[in-house]
């Protein structure tokens, strides 16, 4: 799988640009993938397209959007690019906007990416990265903040922004009720079962339009969480699209997503859980709590 390094081409990155609202940011974005090769104009128009058909989902963190289309003809090679904005832009998400950083993802497949964006997950939860994205003055140092010259990958996204999740100390060692029955929690478990709870699925759907974005971004930093408590072996967290995730959603304890995909969802019959910030271990922790019951 692809590491940033592979990804970010200096030449993809613009810095102090000005756009006069969030289609042309978006446009930015696209037209330096199309200067690198990486895709065809008709890329940067899909793009814009997915934000007006499902809304600004795409607004992932306080102020950075991750723009991002369905992979076709028109994506020539696997690539980011990065964009920092004169001015903030309002995007329409009322928990994110204005956004100010905005990278467009061209995905030729649904896996060569996946290392580089928990790798951005991972800058993106730490202040110190955000800080440097925020005052990068060449791209040099934007690809440096971004780790492309270091070690940085899934393995260090992993463990990064631990630090600023709530209420870590003395959290479940493993699942209880949410653990096969066949294969049961290690002693030390403290999770206390929610009398109304029921058998788990073992299964957790992240959800975006297209399914190699955001969502995606998402599975990222839940497993992250998971890591964490020691559950990774208990559940199966899948990113998916809004199509399969509507015949899906019935398989799995829960799903993930934004506001805007939740209501494009509507209802599924199974619990659907909004989250603002996909980059906050805190936010995400809070929601499989109240979700296991622990």
């Amino acid at each position: 799988m692809s590491q940033l390094s592979d990804l970010v081409d200096p030449t993809a990155i613009l810095l102090d640009a000005p756009a006069q609202d969030w289609r042309a940011a978006i446009r930015l974005s696209g037209d330096l993938l199309v200067s690198a090769g990486a895709t065809t104009g008709s890329y940067t128009d899909a793009m814009i397209r997915t934000v007006e058909e499902h809304g600004p989902y795409i607004v992932i963190a306080p102020g950075f959007a991750l723009a991002h289309a369905r992979p076709d003809d028109s994506v020539l090679r696997t690539a980011l690019s990065f964009v920092r904005l004169a001015e903030p832009v309002e995007f329409g998400n009322q928990a994110n906007d204005p956004v100010t950083l905005v990278m467009a993802l061209a995905a030729a497949d649904s896996s060569a990416h996946q290392a580089a964006l928990a790798a951005l997950a991972g800058v993106l939860a730490d202040p110190e990265g955000r800080r440097a994205l925020d005052s990068a003055s060449t791209p040099d140092e934007v690809l440096t903040a971004l780790g492309a010259y270091g070690a940085a990958g899934s393995a260090d996204a992993r463990t990064a922004g631990t630090a600023q999740v709530a209420g870590t100390e003395g959290a479940p060692a493993s699942a209880t009720a949410a653990a096969p029955a066949a294969d049961p929690a290690p002693t030390g478990a403290s999770a206390v079962v929610d009398p109304d709870a029921v058998p788990s699925k073992n299964l957790i759907l992240t959800v975006c339009g297209n399914g190699l974005g955001t969502s995606l971004f998402l599975k990222n930093t839940a497993e992250q969480v998971l890591d964490r408590w020691g559950w990774s072996s208990y559940l199966d967290i899948q990113a998916t699209d809004t199509i399969s995730a509507k015949g899906r959603a019935k398989e799995a304890d829960a799903i993930l997503t934004s506001g805007a995909i939740a209501d494009t969802l509507g209802d599924v019959g199974v619990r659907v859980e909004i989250i603002e910030n996909f980059t906050s271990q805190a936010e995400i922790d809070a929601v499989l709590r109240r979700v296991y019951a622990v």
